[in-house]
C-alpha cells in the first residue's frame, strides 16, 4: 500500500469515528467549535475571554486545550471558571476524532451548551482531521501577514467562519486588511470575517453567539473544503483564481 493510500485509510477512519462522535454530542445537545491556528494567533487568550464571557452569562461552556507539551494553556483557561481539560499529544502535529472522544468519555459536565477544543497551533496537519465539530472556525493575528489564507489554502478553504485576532496591532503592522480580505474570499468565497481583540473585548460576545447558534442551526456558511461527515473525500487544496 504506497502512502497516499495509507493516508486516506487514516482519514477515512478518523471520518468515521469524527461522525459517531458528532451524532453522540447532537443527541446531547452540544456543539464542538474547533478552533483553529499557526501558533501565537492569540486563540488561547481569545479562548479565554470567550469562556469568561459565556460564564459571566450563564452559558454552561468547557474547552478541550491541545499541545504537544505542558499544561500551560489549561491552566490561563481555567481562570475562566469554565471546564477545561489539557489535551497532551506527545508529538502528534493536530488532534483526531479518537483523542477527543476518548478524553471527553466520562468528564463533559452533562449540561454543556458548547464545547470549544483549542487545537494544536498548526495550518497544516489539522486541517485535514474532522473532529466531529459542528463550527470550524480558523483565526489569524494581523501580525502574520496578508498572504496566510493563499500559503494555507486548505486550513481557511475549510472555514465555516474565519477570526483576524490582534486587530490593535493593525496599524504598527502595517496591515492591509483589505488585501486579506481578498485572499480570504479567493479560497473561501462568502465566508464571514469576524474582527476581535482579546485586549479590549471586542469580537468576542460575538464568537460567543456564533457558537451558540451552530447549536442550534447548521453553520450558514458551506465552505468548498468543509469537513464531509458523510464522505471520504479529502482535497488536497482550495481552488485559488
Amino acid at each position: 500500500m504506497c502512502r497516499s493510500d495509507v493516508r486516506q485509510a487514516v482519514l477515512a477512519k478518523n471520518d468515521d469515528l469524527a461522525a459517531t462522535l458528532r451524532g453522540d454530542l447532537a443527541r446531547r445537545g452540544v456543539a464542538l467549535v474547533n478552533l483553529l491556528s499557526s501558533p501565537g494567533s492569540g486563540k488561547t487568550e481569545l479562548l479565554g475571554r470567550v469562556l469568561a464571557r459565556a460564564v459571566e452569562r450563564g452559558v454552561p461552556v468547557a474547552a478541550l486545550t491541545a499541545d504537544l507539551a505542558t499544561e500551560n494553556d489549561a491552566v490561563r483557561l481555567s481562570r475562566s471558571g469554565a471546564p477545561v481539560q489539557q489535551l497532551l499529544t506527545d508529538g502528534l502535529c493536530h488532534l483526531e476524532a479518537r483523542q477527543v472522544g476518548t478524553r471527553l468519555d466520562g468528564w463533559l459536565p452533562p449540561d454543556t451548551a458548547v464545547l470549544f477544543v483549542e487545537n494544536v497551533g498548526n495550518l497544516v496537519c489539522p486541517a485535514a482531521y474532522d473532529l466531529g465539530e459542528t463550527l470550524r472556525i480558523v483565526l489569524m493575528a494581523v501580525t502574520e501577514g496578508e498572504d496566510k489564507p493563499l500559503k494555507y489554502p486548505t486550513a481557511f478553504g475549510s472555514a465555516h467562519l474565519v477570526v483576524l485576532t490582534k486587530t490593535d496591532l493593525a496599524g504598527p503592522a502595517g496591515f492591509d486588511e483589505a488585501a486579506f480580505r481578498a485572499n480570504v474570499g479567493r479560497v473561501n468565497p462568502g465566508v464571514e470575517i469576524v474582527r476581535s481583540c482579546a485586549r479590549t473585548g471586542a469580537g468576542v460576545g460575538t464568537l460567543l453567539d456564533h457558537a451558540l447558534a451552530a447549536r442550534d442551526t447548521d453553520p450558514p456558511h458551506r465552505p468548498p473544503l468543509a469537513p464531509h461527515p458523510h464522505g471520504h473525500h479529502h482535497p488536497a487544496s482550495a481552488p485559488v483564481a
